[in-house]
C-alpha cells in the first residue's frame, strides 16, 4: 500500500512554492515525483503546432519531489506523516499526528 494517492490533498514543504496546498493530479512511482494542482506552475515556449497554430508560451504545471510534499490530516488540516495499520483485518493509511485514518 501506497502512502500517497491520487486526489489527497497535500501541502508542499519546500522549494517557491512551500506552504501551498493542492490535490494530487498524478504520482509517477519511477521517478518519485507527483504533480499537485495549482503549484510549482512554470512558463514555457511552446513552437507552432497544428493543434496549437499560435505557439507562443505556456503555463505547465511541473512534478515536485514526494520527499518535498505532505500529507494533509483530515482532522486537524495540518501536515502529518502517514503510517500503515491492521485495522479489522484491513490496511488502512493512518495520520502520525492526530491517529485519524485517511
Amino acid at each position: 500500500m501506497q502512502k500517497l494517492k491520487v486526489n489527497d490533498e497535500v501541502m508542499i514543504l519546500a522549494g517557491k512554492d512551500k506552504g501551498k496546498t493542492g490535490a494530487v493530479v498524478s504520482i509517477n512511482r519511477k521517478t518519485s515525483k507527483v504533480v499537485v494542482q495549482g503549484v510549482n506552475i512554470v512558463k514555457k515556449a511552446v513552437r507552432a503546432t497544428q493543434e496549437n497554430p499560435n505557439g507562443g508560451i505556456i503555463e505547465k504545471t511541473n512534478p515536485v519531489h514526494v520527499s518535498n510534499v505532505s500529507l494533509m490530516s483530515p482532522k486537524t488540516k495540518k501536515p502529518t506523516r502517514v503510517r500503515i495499520e491492521d485495522r479489522n483485518g484491513k490496511r488502512v493509511r493512518v495520520a502520525v499526528s492526530c491517529g485519524s485514518e485517511l
